[in-house]
């Protein structure tokens, strides 16, 4: 049986790891590179790490924040945020990522998938993709960039199709209408993007306890569960949620 994966998400801000709802209202949570490998200890699969204000203030990412966790830590390391040409894409490679995560670059210039599977593999290119309820759009939702600020003409399933056929080797879907509102994950959309690609699909966006995750890997097949808040604020540790996921049937890596 193929293991779900458990990621820990962290937004990073002027250098600080920070949360909201929406994206709105973020309050400070600590250093970046000492939250990672807390995670890491904890026994996570994977870490993600967004530089959520890069794009929008037009700017490169915090390589140098990317470079003292990627020290830090011995597992997959997922990196986004203002990511606008190869070089960008180079940089992120060089300072400890093994994979780069495009969102608003990428909806302003799709060749910029195809120039980075190029250049490192499929393997090494996420598709990250915030997504919202539209009832306009075929999909039934809408893809929006700059941090949730800018609503786009894509519809999420057409986006996320081209997306793989550009060279996109994983998806990390995150619901904007569930961000940081933890009442779990949008699982229409995540069922809907999984069934139609062939590659990974990662949940993001709501969770609050090990039970949405349990229900967005199962009934919502997803691949693996990306989730900030609830360990962030201590409610739990990764190995409570991998505990609970493999008592209720999912196979996780322990």
């Amino acid at each position: 049986m193929l293991q779900k994966r458990v990621i820990v998400c962290l937004d990073v801000k002027e250098g600080r790891t920070t949360k909201g709802i929406k994206f709105e209202n973020n309050v400070d949570l600590g250093d970046p590179v000492e939250m990672a490998e807390q995670y890491y200890r904890q026994g996570v699969d994977e870490l993600v790490f967004y530089d959520i204000t890069a794009s929008a203030e037009k700017r490169g990412i915090l390589i140098d924040v990317v470079r003292r966790v990627a020290e830090r830590i011995f597992i997959p390391f997922c990196v986004g945020g203002g990511l606008a040409t190869a070089d960008d894409i180079r940089a992120v490679i060089l300072a400890g990522a093994e994979k780069v995560s495009l969102n608003s670059q990428a909806v302003k210039n799709p060749d910029l998938i195809r120039q980075g599977a190029r250049m490192y593999g499929s393997q090494s290119i996420v598709l990250g993709m915030d997504a919202l309820r539209d009832a306009s759009m075929p999909s039934g939702y809408r893809v929006v960039i700059n941090g949730g600020r800018t609503k786009t003409d894509l519809d999420a399933l057409a986006w996320a199709q081209k997306a793989y056929e550009l060279g996109a080797g994983e998806v990390v879907l995150n619901s904007i209408d569930a961000d940081g509102m933890k009442t779990g994950y949008e699982l229409p959309l995540t069922r809907l993007i999984g069934e139609a690609l062939p590659i990974p699909v990662v949940a993001s966006g709501g969770a609050r306890t090990p039970e949405h995750l349990r229900a967005v890997l199962q009934e919502g097949k997803a691949d693996a569960a990306l989730v900030a808040s609830m360990v962030h604020y201590g409610t739990y540790d990764v190995r409570t949620i991998k505990d609970y996921l493999a008592a209720h049937g999912v196979a996780v890596r322990r």
